[in-house]
C-alpha cells in the first residue's frame, strides 16, 4: 500500500516531530519520505496496510495534521528503497520564504467542477505548473506550458504570461496538488485577480472524474515513474544516464540503451570502447 500526503501549517517543533515520525515508521517497516520544514508536512510512504494506518493514526492526533487528504495507490512491490524524515527550508522549493500557503491560497476547484468546465467549453486559462519533463507525458487540452524545468522557475514564468491574464479565469494544476497551493499564492502575489486550483491534482481528477479532456499518462515521482487515467502503472521508464522519463516510442530509440544514454543524453553520454584483453 502507498500512500502520500500534504498540509501546509507551521511547525516550530520539527526536531521532536523528526524524532517520533522516523521512529514509528522504522517500527512498524515503513519505506519512503517524509519532509518537514517551517511551512508544513509532505510525506510518500509505503508498506502494509497495518503499517500504514499506524502512521496516520499518530498524524491524526496532532491537531495539525488531523484529517490531511490521503492519496492511496498498490503495488506488488515496494517503491521505495529506504526511510527518510528529513527538515527541509520548504516542502516545495521555490525560494520565497515569504510566500505562506497556510496564510492564503487561491481557491480550489473540484475534480467534477472542472471537468463540468471543461465539457461547456467555458472560456478559462488552464494552466499546467508542472516541469517540462512530466508535461512531456501527458497533460489537459490546450494547457498551457510554462516550459519550466523546476518550479523554481515557476515565479519568473509567469512573469511572461499576458497582462490581460491577470484579470482573466484561469486553473492551475499540479500532480497532487500541493505545487498548485504554492502556485496560487504566488500568483496571487504577482497580480493575478482570478486564481483557482484543481483540487487533488491531475490523480485526484483521474480518481474522481477519469481521464476526460486528458491527453497521455501523469508521472508520479516514484518507482512507478508514470500512471494512466485508471491510476495504473504503465510502461514508462526512466533513463537510469540522465532520469529523464521515457514514453515506450522512445524507448524504442536506437540511442535508448539501458543505462548508459537516450535520445535526452546521447549527445553528452561517455560511451566506454569495449575491450576483452
Amino acid at each position: 500500500m502507498n500512500v502520500a500526503g500534504y498540509r501546509f501549517v507551521d511547525l516550530n517543533d520539527r526536531d521532536e516531530l523528526q524524532a517520533r515520525l522516523r521512529s514509528l515508521c522504522l517500527d512498524v517497516g515503513l519505506k519512503g519520505t517524509v519532509l518537514l520544514a517551517p511551512e508544513g508536512i509532505n510525506f510518500f510512504l509505503a508498506g502494509p496496510s497495518t503499517s500504514i494506518d499506524a502512521f496516520t493514526v499518530m498524524l491524526g492526533e496532532d491537531e495539525r495534521f488531523a484529517g490531511i487528504p490521503l492519496k492511496v495507490s498498490y503495488t506488488d512491490y515496494q517503491p521505495f528503497n529506504r526511510m527518510n524524515v528529513r527538515k527541509k527550508n520548504e516542502i516545495i522549493s521555490v525560494g520565497l520564504e515569504h510566500i505562506r500557503p497556510s496564510d492564503f491560497t487561491g481557491e480550489e476547484l473540484e475534480p467534477q467542477a472542472f471537468k463540468a468546465m471543461l465539457d461547456a467549453g467555458e472560456q478559462v486559462h488552464v494552466l499546467d505548473t508542472r516541469n517540462d519533463y512530466e508535461l512531456r507525458l501527458g497533460t489537459f487540452d490546450n494547457a498551457i506550458d510554462l516550459n519550466i524545468r523546476t518550479f523554481r522557475a515557476f515565479p519568473e514564468a509567469i512573469q511572461q504570461l499576458p497582462e490581460a491574464m491577470k484579470d482573466e479565469p484561469i486553473v492551475m494544476f499540479c500532480t497532487g496538488g500541493i505545487r498548485c497551493e504554492k502556485a496560487s499564492a504566488i500568483m496571487i502575489e504577482a497580480g493575478f485577480t482570478n486564481v483557482k486550483q484543481l483540487k487533488g491534482g491531475v490523480l485526484g481528477y483521474f480518481e474522481n472524474v477519469g481521464g476526460d479532456h486528458w491527453n497521455g499518462d501523469c508521472f508520479v515521482f516514484d518507482q512507478r515513474v508514470a500512471v494512466d487515467p485508471s491510476l495504473n502503472e504503465t510502461e514508462v521508464v526512466v533513463c537510469f544516464a540522465c532520469r529523464e522519463p521515457l514514453s515506450t516510442q522512445e524507448q524504442a530509440s536506437p540511442d535508448y540503451v539501458v543505462g548508459v544514454s537516450c535520445s535526452y543524453c546521447i549527445d553528452r553520454a561517455q560511451l566506454v570502447p569495449f575491450n576483452d584483453e
